[in-house]
């Protein structure tokens, strides 16, 4: 496979995970309502906080060396992602 490709698809991977998460996180909500897009980018972030997190528990089972601290970080990440959406509808 080319270098462009690659490139490519990679980037692919990344629009389409921003694309989906702005559609999970109510991308047409501010439109139906006429509010602003202020949730729908900590929605966005916030996802993406525990993705980060998911990804690292993942990187924890497939690594020898660093596996504590891929443990202790990918929980402190999904934590922090679900206190964000705690804090976003409004339970704290």
């Amino acid at each position: 496979m080319s270098n462009i490709s690659s490139k490519a698809l990679l980037g692919f991977k990344y629009v389409y995970l921003i694309v989906f998460f702005a559609l999970l996180s109510g991308f047409f909500y501010p439109f139906i309502t006429g509010s602003g897009f202020d949730d729908v980018i900590g929605g966005i972030l916030v996802l993406f906080v525990g993705l980060v997190g998911g990804i690292l528990l993942y990187k924890a089972t497939a690594s020898e060396t660093k596996r504590e601290i891929f443990f202790g970080s990918g929980f402190a990440l999904i934590g922090i992602s679900v206190y964000f959406i705690f804090q976003l509808t409004g339970r704290v």
